[in-house]
């Protein structure tokens, strides 16, 4: 069954772009390619010391994306840091296809408006690529995490990779998609 967002993209999406700046091909029209999800856990994980908080991470992540993280460990070993190289120090999924369509349309419908005093997301997270870049202070706003068993609040960032190079045709997809973007 296809996702209800991916459905919403190419029944009204789609032609909207078509009929609007005069694409000739559907393969031109601004896209999702892929969302990245990234947790970091450098503090709480106290240097890698901590293992517990780790796999918790990855329990709830997986829970919260349907698809298994990948554990991120330190690159080289920083003294200031208390960080030897190969330390565990959060973990990312890669979500494209269909998973990708169900966790946004899970994150833009239902995670986003059970953020406390929510006014909407900064309009200047693009990277000048078409790319943006959301940070959720507390994983706790998604409806597969049970409060009781949280032991820390952790953080993420949700990176939307979309197939476009303009800031300003990533913005209006994600405005058409639902993307409830702050007002200025």
């Amino acid at each position: 069954m296809e996702p209800r967002l991916r459905t919403f993209y190419r029944k009204d999406v789609l032609p909207s772009f078509l009929n609007k700046d005069g694409y000739e091909n559907t393969m031109e029209v601004p896209g999702l390619e892929r969302v990245v999800i990234n947790m970091g856990l450098g503090k709480l994980s106290d240097g890698g010391k901590n293992t517990n908080i780790i796999e918790d991470a990855v329990e709830e992540l997986s829970m919260i994306t349907g698809q298994k993280p990948v554990i991120t460990k330190a690159k080289k070993s920083i003294a200031g840091f208390k960080l030897r190289e190969g330390m565990p120090l959060g973990c990312m999924v890669t979500l494209r296809g269909f998973i990708m369509y169900e966790f946004l349309d899970r994150l833009l419908n239902l995670a986003l408006p059970r953020v406390r005093d929510f006014r909407g997301v900064s309009p200047k997270a693009f990277d000048g690529n078409g790319n943006y870049t959301l940070g959720i202070k507390e994983h706790i706003i998604f409806p597969e995490i049970d409060y009781s068993k949280i032991q820390n609040v952790k953080g993420m960032n949700v990176s939307i990779v979309t197939t476009t190079n303009s800031d300003q045709k990533a913005k209006e997809l994600l405005e058409k998609l639902g993307m409830p973007f702050e007002k200025n």
